[in-house]
C-alpha cells in the first residue's frame, strides 16, 4: 500500500534499484514497511511486503549481541549478507577492504540497513564493491564493545606476550572459546572470510595487509579515548593479534559456525 507520491527531502537510496533518489525528486513511500522507491520502479516493487514496525529496527549502536539472531551461529545478517556479497563478486578486486568506498554510500547503505532490522534489502544493486566493504567496516567500527576485545587483556596478551608459537595458538583457542557467543560466532564467520580474501591472488590483500586495515576495528584500544601517543603504541599490537588470529587453522573456525542449523553460507 502506498501513499501519494512525495518530494524527497533527505537524499535515500531506493528500495529496489539502489540509485540514490535525490533532493527533490518524486518519490512512493510504501505505508506497512516505509520502503521507498523511484515512481518508475513501483512496477518492480513486490507486491507484498512484511511489515517493519519502527521499533523492530536495529539500534544505531549497540553490542554484536544486539544484532544477532536468536539461534546459533550467532552471526548478524548484516555481517552475512556484506560478506556474501563480497565473496560472490568481489574477490578479483585489488585492494579490497584498503580502497574506501564512497562516504556517503556507506553511511546511506549502513543506515538502511539498520533501520531495517532482521529483512536486510538485497546489496546486488550497490554498484561499487568497495561501498559494501565500508559498510561492513563501518557497522563493526561502530559497536559499543571491539569484536575482539573481551576479555579485553587475554586476547591481546595471549597473542602478543608469549613467544612460544604452540603455547600462543593453545592461550588464543581458549580465550576465543571463552568469548561472548555472538562475538565468538562472528569473529569465526569474518576469520574465514578474511582467510578467503587473502588467498585471493587478485585482491593483493595478504595476512599482514589485512592485520593492518581490521587491527584497530576487530581488537580496539587500551582505553576509552586513547591518545596520539596510545593509538601509535597500540597500532602494531592490535595488527599482531589479527595476523595471529588468522594464523589459526580454518578447521578451528569452522567449528563455531558450521552448526546443524545453518544461518549463515559462506561462497
Amino acid at each position: 500500500d502506498t501513499v501519494p507520491p512525495l518530494q524527497v527531502i533527505r537524499p535515500e537510496p531506493c528500495g529496489v534499484c539502489g540509485s540514490r533518489i535525490r533532493f527533490g525528486k518524486t518519490a512512493i513511500k510504501c505505508c506497512q514497511c516505509q520502503l521507498l522507491l523511484h515512481t518508475k520502479c513501483q512496477e518492480q516493487c513486490p507486491s507484498l511486503c512484511t511489515p517493519r514496525p519502527h521499533h523492530h529496527a536495529w539500534p544505531r549502536e549497540g553490542v554484536l549481541a544486539d544484532f544477532a539472531p536468536s539461534t546459533p551461529p550467532l552471526v548478524p545478517t548484516l555481517v552475512v549478507q556484506c560478506v556474501t556479497e563480497v565473496e560472490k563478486r568481489g574477490l578479483t578486486e585489488t585492494g579490497l577492504y584498503r580502497v574506501p568506498g564512497a562516504e556517503q554510500l556507506v553511511r546511506e547503505w549502513k543506515r538502511k540497513l539498520l533501520r531495517a532490522g532482521g529483512a536486510l534489502p538485497a546489496l546486488s544493486s550497490v554498484t561499487d564493491i568497495h561501498v559494501v566493504c565500508g559498510v561492513l567496516k563501518d557497522f563493526l567500527r561502530g559497536l559499543k564493545e571491539p569484536l575482539a576485545a573481551s576479555p579485553l587483556t587475554l586476547l591481546p596478551g595471549a597473542a602478543t606476550d608469549i613467544p612460544d608459537d604452540a603455547a600462543s595458538d593453545t592461550a588464543l583457542r581458549h580465550v576465543v572459546s571463552k568469548l561472548p557467543p555472538a562475538n565468538r560466532d562472528t569473529l569465526a564467520f569474518l576469520m574465514l572470510h578474511l582467510l578467503r580474501v587473502s588467498h585471493s591472488p587478485d585482491c593483493k590483500m595478504d595476512v599482514l595487509n589485512l592485520s593492518r586495515v581490521f587491527g584497530p576495528t576487530l581488537v580496539g584500544y587500551s582505553s576509552a579515548n586513547p591518545t596520539p601517543l596510545a593509538i601509535m603504541e597500540d597500532t602494531p599490537r592490535q595488527c599482531k593479534v589479527v595476523a595471529r588470529l588468522l594464523s589459526l587453522p580454518p578447521s578451528f573456525w569452522r567449528g563455531f559456525v558450521e552448526t546443524e542449523q545453518e544461518n549463515v553460507a559462506p561462497m
